[in-house]
């Protein structure tokens, strides 16, 4: 049977009972990390339904006790459900998406399949949480890189005019999947064994090795990754003429991404005060000991929910920057973690402003 074109209307709000959820891409990274996230966090939740391609279909998973079989996703997958997490990948949530709001459900997706649409909001609860509540069914789930970025970009934002930020990204292999991080455990191995990696996932081996981000060149010059911080980080706060450059790498990291930020003001920005707005914004962890040269790193924050930032200094090259480091669990804040707040969200009163000082 194939769902009808119109089933209802997907609610714009997600309070007042516990939720029929699908999870579609369960038995992904990110997949697995909505499911833990879920119980960690007592969302509440009715039903869960586990939604993975047909190859992996009939796999079996734990949740909160009980043994759940995950299901092909097909038309009948989304009936009856409130609410779809998709972390499958974008031509997968091209697919499904419109057929899951069709029958009614909201839908929350991490791939970059509807990021940039006009008519979609791109969401960091921490950055433009009112933006969540203007949906017409689907809520799109920022890039990792800049989920990350904004989080710490916009309470500085929000007391003075960004003019440009020039960002380096530090990608781990969580980033690739769950095959790359593997992958990365196996080649280490191999390469500590005086052997020669031969990379099957990701174009090279990152086994003590480290390469450009392997995102589709565009004819800029720049990969498909750092314009999405360009266009992404513009979109979210606010900023259409932001002037961003990103240049992104693969490090051999587990998990958790780190970023060398550089951010130019309007006018001088005091030190003491950004670090002062930092140790106080929502999702963000403080991490800095000069003395110690104790700065974040990847450990700081693996399977841990803030961004930590820190190193926090002048530009000794313009008196309207200031320079900053952060570190992010890729597959927590920057994917999943990220997808349960804006579901977390829409449970609560819509908020009067956003932390930047607008209404979007």
């Amino acid at each position: 049977m194939t769902a009808p074109a119109t089933l209802s209307s997907p609610p714009r709000h997600l309070a007042g009972r516990p939720l029929r959820i699908a999870i579609l891409g369960v038995t992904g990274a990110v997949g697995q990390e909505l499911l833990a996230l879920l119980e960690e966090r007592a969302f509440p939740v009715a039903e869960l339904r586990p939604l993975a391609s047909p190859r992996s279909a009939g796999q079996t998973l734990t949740w909160r006790g009980e043994r759940l079989e995950v299901q092909p996703v097909g038309p009948e997958a989304f009936e009856g459900v409130d609410l779809v997490l998709a972390s499958a990948g974008g031509s997968v949530s091209r697919r499904w998406a419109p057929v899951a709001v069709a029958a009614g459900a909201l839908v929350i997706d991490n791939s970059s399949a509807f990021r940039l649409d006009p008519t979609v909001p791109l969401v960091v609860p921490e950055v433009n949480p009112r933006a969540a509540f203007e949906h017409a069914g689907i809520i799109a789930n920022p890039n990792c890189t800049t989920i990350l970025l904004t989080v710490a970009l916009a309470p500085l934002a929000a007391r003075r005019p960004i003019r440009r930020v020039v960002v380096s990204t530090y990608q781990s292999a969580s980033g690739a999947g769950a095959r790359a991080m593997e992958e990365l455990r196996r080649l280490s191995r191999t390469v500590l064994e005086g052997g020669e990696p031969v990379s099957e996932v990701l174009p090279h081996s990152l086994a003590f090795n480290l390469f450009l981000h392997n995102s589709p060149l565009q004819p800029s010059g720049y990969c498909e990754e750092e314009l999405k911080m360009l266009h992404e980080t513009r979109k979210i706060m606010g900023l259409p003429e932001l002037r961003l450059t990103a240049t992104c790498v693969r490090v051999p990291v587990l998990r958790a991404h780190s970023e060398a930020v550089n951010i130019e003001f309007e006018e001088p920005f005091p030190v003491a005060e950004a670090r002062s707005l930092l140790a106080a914004a929502p999702g963000v962890e403080l991490i800095e000991n000069f003395e110690a040269n104790r700065f974040p790193m990847p450990t700081d924050v693996t399977g841990r929910d803030p961004v930590a930032v820190g190193r926090i200094r002048q530009d000794l090259s313009e008196p309207h920057a200031l320079e900053l480091w952060l570190c992010g669990d890729q597959i927590r804040k920057g994917a999943a973690l990220n997808a349960i707040q804006i579901a977390e969200l829409l449970r609560e009163p819509v908020p009067a402003t956003s932390p930047l000082g607008g209404t979007a």
